[in-house]
């Protein structure tokens, strides 16, 4: 099975590279699994959680391989059946995918075919078919009296030695095969070379200042513009999306007055604008980094829907990856006054491939899952009664407003901190509210407040500090904010599911 999934990889890599067999069942995995299974794995690996699944699906294909090789065996054909019969089911599931080719079933059949095979013929290497017993003393046809009965067969002895060195060949193979095919993606993504060489246009509006004092420069704490390798990364793309920019396009459509399409060309050739925005994802627990902020660059969606004229009674936006990703966004959300764009740029570059490249949507004050879909190539203007988006199909809300949340970044959870003057700090936010004050309680003692950096806008988080001269002994630490509308943050713990946690981020720390 190794050799045959290896080559399957491989012949992804040369035809269809988003049809490679292990994207196409992690796919279909991810999409199949229940909300509880992904909040579970969020919460397990976070940014890591496509590599845990892929870990997964190796490991269950090599049970899988074993209890074939088992069936194979003892009753051939049926191992390699199995073995044929999930390339048939990956290429079905292929070709279901939103961003399949004409080809995209041939990777997966590849694989089925070269695995069933594999494993038919190390099968009868092993353990070959039973042969006649022939006397040394007679001929096949001068036997005995003794010898005229029923035929004597008997087993010839698994060649163990050869079957060992021609299944490590096979693995090895397989391996340099799904190598090969990596590094062929590797240096073909044209696509990334576009990007890299790629200019951003200057913006008409800049965005506002990010002033020094926005950075209280304290080590261990989360900087305020996060860097686009930090970023946090949670969407449904095992494979990412390879898009040419020349070959983008926007289309609007739906419940509007007139059909819109928006080249890339036409879109940079626009007044493009500047912003700082923080995104959360909707997953991110209480004290979790699933958040980052970052430097926009892109144009404002409330000018495009304009031109498409939404009809009256429309009331959401359901936006669409080319990976086949959608979420829905209340359409005031995207007509009102906020910085809600159709992003190309990130902190002064263009956006990473993995970060939505060439166009994402970045809207403040919404989490992502209902707003900030990349890979963005459709936007259906439409109602809530009438379209459901991917997580809400998973049963999340509809609606996902950002809530307002506080975290604690040093000292670290289960630190041992030294006796004498020391520091608590952290980040707060509630998008297009804006954070008023931060407070810190240390046991059970008062609340005392924090000083806040000077906050770059509403729609960003800012820093907090507060100096602290601990005694020597374990000390729990929490915190909570106070927005601009004044709001505090609750106390009542709540999950991410199904529209965002609640609760006082909590750590413990031993003083020495």
């Amino acid at each position: 099975m190794v050799l045959g999934a290896g080559l399957g990889e491989l012949t992804a890599a040369v035809i269809a590279p988003a049809s490679s067999p292990f994207a196409v069942i992690g796919g279909a995995l991810i999409d199949a699994a229940p909300t509880w299974a992904k909040d579970t794995a969020i919460a397990l690996f976070g940014t890591a959680d496509k590599i845990a699944l892929l870990t997964g699906i190796g490991a269950v294909l090599l049970v899988i391989a074993g209890v074939a090789g088992w069936l194979e065996a003892r009753r051939p054909p049926w191992g390699a059946v199995i073995v044929g019969a999930l390339g048939i089911i990956g290429a079905a599931i292929a070709l279901t995918r939103a961003e399949a080719s004409a080809l995209a079933w041939l990777p997966s059949i590849v694989a089925g075919l070269v695995g069933a095979g594999a494993l038919s013929w190390l099968i009868r290497v092993f353990a070959p078919r039973t042969s006649p017993s022939i006397r040394a003393d007679s001929s096949p046809t001068t036997g005995s009296a003794a010898d005229s009965g029923p035929d004597r067969r008997s087993y010839a002895q698994p060649d163990r030695r050869r079957f060992l060195i021609l299944a490590a060949t096979a693995t090895a193979l397989g391996v340099a095969a799904a190598v090969a095919g990596s590094a062929l993606r590797a240096g073909t993504r044209s696509v990334a070379t576009l990007r890299d060489a790629l200019t951003l246009p200057r913006a008409a509006k800049a965005g506002p200042a990010v002033a020094a004092s926005a950075e209280l420069g304290i080590p261990g704490l989360a900087p305020v513009i996060t860097p686009n390798t930090a970023f946090y990364r949670i969407d449904t793309a095992l494979v990412v999306p390879q898009i040419d920019p020349a070959e983008w396009m926007l289309r609007i459509h739906g419940m509007v007055e007139r059909e819109v399409t928006l080249t890339w060309d036409e879109l940079v050739a626009l007044p493009l604008e500047e912003s700082v925005t923080t995104l959360a994802c909707v997953s991110n627990p209480v004290g979790g980094d699933l958040i980052g902020t970052a430097v926009w660059l892109g144009y404002p969606i409330r000018e495009l829907l304009a031109r498409a004229a939404p009809t009256a009674d429309a009331d959401m936006v359901l936006s669409r990856s080319i990976d086949g990703f959608t979420a829905s966004t209340p359409l005031e959300v995207l007509t009102d006054d906020r910085d809600a764009i159709l992003a190309i740029g990130m902190n002064g570059e263009p956006l990473p491939l993995q970060h939505g490249f060439p166009v994402r949507m970045v809207v403040p004050g919404l989490y992502g899952y209902v707003s900030a879909t990349k890979w963005v190539v459709e936007l259906e203007v439409t109602r809530f009664d009438r379209a459901r988006a991917y997580w809400t199909d998973r049963g999340w809300s509809e609606e996902g407003p950002v809530k307002l949340q506080s975290r604690i970044d040093v000292p670290r959870s289960q630190a041992n901190v030294p006796a004498g003057e020391t520091v608590i700090a952290g980040v707060a936010w509630q998008q297009q509210v804006g954070v008023a004050a931060v407070e810190v309680q240390i046991d059970d003692g008062p609340w005392q407040r924090a000083q806040l950096a000077t906050p770059i806008s509403d729609d960003t988080w800012v820093q907090w500090r507060m100096p602290w001269t601990p005694t020597p002994g374990e000390h729990s630490v929490r915190c909570r904010a106070t927005s601009r509308t004044g709001e505090v943050q609750t106390p009542q713990t709540a999950p991410p599911a199904p529209n965002g946690a609640t609760g006082w981020h909590e750590i413990t720390v031993s003083v020495s």
